[in-house]
Protein backbone atom coordinates (compact mmCIF):
# COMPACT_ATOMS: atom_id res chain seq x y z
CA UNK A 1 0.00 0.00 0.00
CA UNK A 2 2.91 2.39 0.63
CA UNK A 3 3.54 3.23 -3.05
CA UNK A 4 -0.11 4.23 -3.44
CA UNK A 5 -0.39 6.25 -0.24
CA UNK A 6 2.96 8.03 -0.28
CA UNK A 7 1.97 10.38 -3.09
CA UNK A 8 -0.76 11.98 -0.99
CA UNK A 9 1.52 13.57 1.62
CA UNK A 10 3.92 14.62 -1.13
CA UNK A 11 1.16 16.41 -3.05
CA UNK A 12 -0.67 17.76 -0.02
CA UNK A 13 2.38 19.08 1.82
CA UNK A 14 3.83 20.75 -1.26
CA UNK A 15 0.38 22.22 -1.98
CA UNK A 16 0.23 23.43 1.65
CA UNK A 17 3.56 25.19 1.22
CA UNK A 18 2.50 26.89 -2.01
CA UNK A 19 -0.84 27.98 -0.50
CA UNK A 20 0.85 29.21 2.68
CA UNK A 21 3.23 31.34 0.61
CA UNK A 22 0.43 32.61 -1.64
CA UNK A 23 -1.88 33.40 1.27
CA UNK A 24 0.79 35.44 3.00
CA UNK A 25 2.18 37.19 -0.07
CA UNK A 26 -1.24 38.09 -1.52
CA UNK A 27 -2.78 38.72 1.93
CA UNK A 28 -5.66 36.41 1.05
CA UNK A 29 -7.48 34.96 4.07
CA UNK A 30 -9.28 32.26 2.06
CA UNK A 31 -6.00 30.90 0.67
CA UNK A 32 -4.45 31.08 4.13
CA UNK A 33 -7.31 29.08 5.67
CA UNK A 34 -7.14 26.62 2.79
CA UNK A 35 -3.43 26.15 3.50
CA UNK A 36 -4.16 25.18 7.09
CA UNK A 37 -6.80 22.66 6.02
CA UNK A 38 -4.45 21.11 3.45
CA UNK A 39 -1.72 20.95 6.11
CA UNK A 40 -4.04 18.91 8.35
CA UNK A 41 -4.86 16.51 5.50
CA UNK A 42 -1.14 16.32 4.73
CA UNK A 43 -0.40 15.30 8.30
CA UNK A 44 -3.00 12.52 8.24
CA UNK A 45 -1.66 11.24 4.93
CA UNK A 46 1.94 11.44 6.22
CA UNK A 47 0.97 9.30 9.21
CA UNK A 48 -0.59 6.75 6.84
CA UNK A 49 2.54 6.80 4.66
CA UNK A 50 4.82 6.22 7.66
CA UNK A 51 2.63 3.37 8.90
CA UNK A 52 2.46 1.62 5.51
CA UNK A 53 6.15 2.30 4.88
CA UNK A 54 7.12 0.60 8.13
CA UNK A 55 4.97 -2.40 7.21
CA UNK A 56 6.49 -2.53 3.74
CA UNK A 57 10.05 -2.42 5.05
CA UNK A 58 9.33 -5.38 7.34
CA UNK A 59 8.09 -7.45 4.38
CA UNK A 60 11.18 -6.85 2.22
CA UNK A 61 13.80 -9.59 2.60
CA UNK A 62 16.62 -8.63 0.23
CA UNK A 63 18.38 -5.99 2.34
CA UNK A 64 22.04 -5.19 1.78
CA UNK A 65 24.13 -2.95 4.02
CA UNK A 66 23.78 -0.11 1.52
CA UNK A 67 20.02 -0.50 1.13
CA UNK A 68 19.56 -0.76 4.91
CA UNK A 69 21.49 2.48 5.39
CA UNK A 70 19.37 4.22 2.76
CA UNK A 71 16.18 2.85 4.34
CA UNK A 72 17.28 4.18 7.71
CA UNK A 73 17.85 7.64 6.19
CA UNK A 74 14.47 7.49 4.42
CA UNK A 75 12.70 6.52 7.63
CA UNK A 76 14.52 9.23 9.57
CA UNK A 77 13.53 11.96 7.13
CA UNK A 78 9.94 10.64 7.05
CA UNK A 79 9.89 10.83 10.84
CA UNK A 80 11.38 14.34 10.88
CA UNK A 81 8.82 15.45 8.29
CA UNK A 82 5.87 13.97 10.16
CA UNK A 83 6.89 15.44 13.51
CA UNK A 84 7.69 18.80 11.92
CA UNK A 85 4.28 18.92 10.24
CA UNK A 86 2.56 17.86 13.48
CA UNK A 87 4.27 20.63 15.47
CA UNK A 88 3.82 23.15 12.65
CA UNK A 89 0.11 22.35 12.40
CA UNK A 90 -0.38 22.61 16.14
CA UNK A 91 1.47 25.91 16.27
CA UNK A 92 -0.46 27.26 13.27
CA UNK A 93 -3.83 26.26 14.80
CA UNK A 94 -2.83 27.82 18.12
CA UNK A 95 -1.91 31.10 16.42
CA UNK A 96 -5.17 31.19 14.47
CA UNK A 97 -7.28 30.47 17.57
CA UNK A 98 -5.45 33.12 19.60
CA UNK A 99 -5.66 35.52 16.63
CA UNK A 100 -1.88 35.89 16.63
CA UNK A 101 -1.25 34.72 13.06
CA UNK A 102 -0.26 38.26 12.09
CA UNK A 103 2.76 40.35 11.22
CA UNK A 104 6.16 38.76 11.65
CA UNK A 105 4.56 35.46 12.65
CA UNK A 106 3.12 35.08 9.14
CA UNK A 107 6.53 35.64 7.59
CA UNK A 108 8.01 32.98 9.86
CA UNK A 109 5.62 30.54 8.19
CA UNK A 110 7.17 31.28 4.81
CA UNK A 111 10.42 29.84 6.12
CA UNK A 112 8.61 26.93 7.81
CA UNK A 113 6.73 26.13 4.58
CA UNK A 114 10.04 26.02 2.72
CA UNK A 115 11.39 23.61 5.34
CA UNK A 116 8.36 21.37 4.69
CA UNK A 117 9.25 21.29 0.99
CA UNK A 118 12.88 20.48 1.81
CA UNK A 119 11.87 17.61 4.11
CA UNK A 120 9.42 16.24 1.51
CA UNK A 121 12.20 16.36 -1.06
CA UNK A 122 14.80 14.67 1.16
CA UNK A 123 12.35 11.93 2.17
CA UNK A 124 11.13 11.37 -1.38
CA UNK A 125 14.54 11.26 -3.02
CA UNK A 126 15.65 8.52 -0.63
CA UNK A 127 12.43 6.57 -1.09
CA UNK A 128 12.76 6.84 -4.85
CA UNK A 129 16.36 5.63 -4.69
CA UNK A 130 15.25 2.59 -2.66
CA UNK A 131 13.02 1.63 -5.57
CA UNK A 132 15.34 2.70 -8.39
CA UNK A 133 18.66 1.37 -7.04
CA UNK A 134 17.51 -1.62 -4.99
CA UNK A 135 14.09 -2.55 -6.35
CA UNK A 136 12.45 -2.24 -2.94
CA UNK A 137 8.74 -2.85 -3.33
CA UNK A 138 8.89 -3.92 -6.97
CA UNK A 139 7.36 -7.13 -8.26
CA UNK A 140 10.68 -8.23 -9.74
CA UNK A 141 12.40 -8.29 -6.36
CA UNK A 142 9.38 -9.60 -4.46
CA UNK A 143 8.85 -12.47 -6.92
CA UNK A 144 12.44 -13.72 -6.46
CA UNK A 145 11.71 -15.02 -2.94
Amino acid sequence: MHPYIVHFPIALLVTYSVLELAGIIFKNEFISKSALLILCFGLVSALAAVFTGNLASEQFNNWTEESKALMTEHQSFATYLTWFVFILGGFRIYLVIKKKFIGVMKYLFIVLALIVILLVYETGIRGGNLVKKFGVGTELINSSK
